[in-house]
């Protein structure tokens, strides 16, 4: 049976915002996506909660704008569910501080504010059954986090250094000109990343390179231009590039084989769903190395990349929470591709 709410146009209000950028659907009772909508990076760290959300709005409507909704009014909310997995929502009490500041806004009678690493567990996985699995998330950062059907899970604070945490683009590519810059000093062995790296913007050593981002006059936003360069020297033999490369897998192993632990599944047969930039464009040396170290720590693990986009996961979530029939999601999962 679903969970009652009152009346309002679409059933949920699916938003998926990472850093980099935030997208929106509006969902029907039975799956259909009413409209979408896209907007800016959340980061409420930088510029506060109420501004972050803010830009949340703004791909909202565009969303209720492309369904053909009116001006929101008090009282009549967009969606009886807002389903939100949200970069940046790393403890709960940022859950809550975050859903609340979203339920003030109106656009649904309920508000689910999850980490967006949820998003991607959900997507990837199928059917309309509670989830059980769990999934690492490598992209700008990286992340982990697993769930049982009783509602269990298991998560990390993911909030860098200070927590624990190694890699993810931003992570590979501070790691790669640390070698790289080394090789060229003298300090460290050699490597073709001292190279490569400068070359990728037109450089001819790591002493400009190095200049030209402690200057400014590249900026470091451009550092994740660096990542397929870093792949690209491992897959040629580097043994530098490669023990990152090796080192990036050896992470995601580690939260995937300790999240399954803590959720009891090491030994059973369960999903484990690699999403983020990083993983999702299919490196083999990465790839094939966590399937294989997995293999060691979970053998009966199914290892799966999910290319879907995280707002589906986040739509899905939300029929969840309403208790939407099957058909509902497999509508909604064809719509997404």
């Amino acid at each position: 049976m679903g969970v009652n709410r009152p009346a309002a146009p679409a059933a949920v209000l699916a938003v998926d915002a990472g850093n980099s950028k935030t997208d929106v659907a509006l969902i029907a009772a039975d799956g259909a996506v009413l409209g979408a909508g896209r907007s800016g990076g959340f980061q409420p760290p930088r510029d506060g909660v109420e501004a972050a959300v803010d830009v949340l709005g703004r791909a909202v409507a565009e969303a209720a704008e492309a369904a053909g909704l009116p001006p929101l009014r008090a009282g009549s909310p967009y969606a009886g569910q807002v389903a939100a997995c949200l970069s940046n929502a790393d403890f709960p009490v940022e859950e809550r501080r975050l859903a609340d500041a979203i339920g003030a806004r109106g656009w649904g009678a309920a508000t689910l504010v999850r980490n967006d690493t949820f998003a991607i567990l959900r997507a990837g996985l199928p059917g309309a059954a509670a989830p059980r699995g769990v999934a690492v998330v490598c992209g700008a950062g990286i992340n982990c986090v697993g769930m049982l059907p009783d509602g269990r899970t298991a998560r990390f604070p993911a909030v860098g250094t200070i927590s624990g945490d190694w890699g993810g683009g931003g992570g590979l590519a501070e790691e790669a000109l640390w070698w790289a810059a080394r090789a060229e000093d003298g300090r460290g062995g050699p490597t073709e990343l001292a190279s490569a790296l400068p070359a990728r913007f037109g450089l001819g050593s790591m002493g400009e390179l190095i200049e030209a981002l402690h200057l400014g006059s590249l900026g470091r936003r451009r550092l994740h231009e660096l990542v397929p360069v870093l792949f690209a020297v491992a897959a040629a033999g580097d043994p530098v590039a490669s023990a990152i490369v090796e080192r990036q897998a050896d992470e995601v192993v580690a939260l995937a084989s300790v999240a399954l632990g803590r959720l009891g599944l090491l030994a059973e047969e369960v999903p484990v769903l690699l999403g983020g930039s990083v993983l999702t464009a299919g490196h083999p040396q990465l790839n094939g190395r966590i399937v294989a170290a997995l293999a060691e720590r979970a053998p009966r693990a199914r290892v799966s990349v999910v290319s879907a986009p995280p707002v589906l996961g986040a739509g899905l979530l939300g029929l969840d929470a309403l208790g939407s029939p099957p058909g509902a999601h497999g509508r909604l999962r064809a719509h997404f591709g």
